[in-house]
């Protein structure tokens, strides 16, 4: 049957991922001299200012507004209202509160004796998603790798001088055709990228179409193939002068394009004590090594938490009828194979280092040299293929 599936991503300069890289680069910073920090650092920009709040407990010192102005000029705004040395920084840190840090700190379990392992407990309630399929070398759906592509080429096209009319603000988005559960064909292309007032329509359009849709597998485009760059028209006010931005709000662009499902946590600004980020990265780490051991071609993951309680409530897997198990058994191997309390998954990926602000733009999942994206239990997995 055919159908259609779309999917969208954005550069480091919309407001909400300007806001996503600040948190991160605040964690990244704190993690060079202190792995035991807590953070939940977020961020609101618009128009001429951003207020940086939330809960940190660290040792570092942190000087919040340079890292800020520092991330702001690395983006590219140095004009305009919201540039790196004219927008005005406010900052609003306290500590992480001690309702919350019991629970982490000994879990429900650790009280009643538990093991090293159990010391930790969940630092909040919810449930986290992981996927992945075999539409890609990555093992991610399709149309997201491809907008994230189209981002990052319209980002590399800017900062290279290419195209040096081009400012921080874009937007990508693709769609792709499916006969069943096979890509077909690229059906739609939108992509909306701002810009300086010198440059022309007609000349951005063929600009974009030359050196940023290019970059597509020219396999999957066809006469067919439907174009639109920006659509509205001209695009010249962009990033926090033009839209307001807030830290955690680009969480399908995040993961996996709308293909998956999601519990809702955000991630960037956010230590590995928070399920709502490193149980995510577990459960895309899982999901990766069973499409890659043969166990399934497309896997869903969800694991859940109670806070304060280190081992999940619990775990769910849909193979969408790919499985060479069935999901019940599947869900058995993966509590059978992965430890998923909160330590041992801070342990496994290697999660209390600076790692995370390379995932606050183009996606979280399907980046080489991110411990979550190993494959190292392949192995191991293969053992239970009948």
């Amino acid at each position: 049957m055919k159908k259609l599936f779309t999917s969208e991503s954005v550069t480091e300069g919309p407001p909400d991922k300007l806001c996503d890289n600040i948190s991160d680069a605040i964690v990244d910073e704190i993690f060079k001299t202190d792995k035991n920090a807590r953070c939940a650092v977020e961020c609101c920009a618009a128009y001429d200012r951003l207020m940086i709040m939330g809960e940190v407990t660290t040792t570092a010192k942190v000087d919040y507004e340079k890292i800020a102005r520092d991330t702001i000029k690395r983006i590219g705004y140095t004009f305009g209202t919201f540039s790196c040395d004219k927008c005005k920084v406010t900052v609003a840190i306290h500590t992480q509160s001690p309702d919350i840090a019991m629970g982490v700190d000994s879990s429900y379990e650790n009280k009643a004796g538990g093991s090293r392992e159990d010391i930790l407990g969940a630092g909040d309630q919810g449930m986290m998603f992981g996927y992945a399929c075999r539409e890609t070398e990555e093992l991610m759906p399709l149309p997201i790798s491809l907008a994230h592509k189209l981002a990052i080429r319209l980002t590399e096209v800017r900062k290279s001088n290419l195209l040096p009319h081009l400012r921080p603000d874009g937007k990508t988005q693709v769609t792709v055709e499916y006969d069943g559960k096979k890509p077909v064909r690229i059906d739609t292309v939108v992509v909306s990228a701002q810009h300086d007032e010198k440059i022309t329509q007609e000349q951005l359009k063929e600009d974009i179409k030359n050196q940023v849709i290019s970059v597509l597998p020219k396999e999957l485009i066809d006469s067919g193939t439907k174009y639109f760059i920006n659509p509205t028209g001209r695009f010249e006010i962009g990033g926090p002068e033009g839209d307001s931005g807030l830290t955690g709000r680009k969480i399908i662009v995040d993961t996996y394009g709308g293909r998956c499902a999601h519990g809702g946590g955000a991630f960037s600004g956010k230590d590995p004590t928070k399920v709502d980020r490193s149980a995510a990265y577990m459960a895309r780490y899982i999901c990766k090594n069973l499409v890659a051991a043969g166990l399934c071609d497309e896997v869903q993951l969800q694991v859940a938490y109670a806070i304060g309680v280190s081992r999940p409530v619990s775990v769910f897997v849909d193979t969408f009828g790919t499985g060479k198990l069935s999901d019940g058994e599947l869900a058995d191997i993966v509590t059978e194979e992965f430890d998923l309390r909160p330590y041992s998954i801070i342990e496994k990926l290697e999660l209390r280092a600076p790692v995370y602000l390379q995932t606050a733009a183009y996606g979280h999942f399907g980046k080489q040299g991110l411990p979550w994206e190993r494959l190292d239990k392949v192995i191991d997995l293969k053992k239970y293929l009948r």
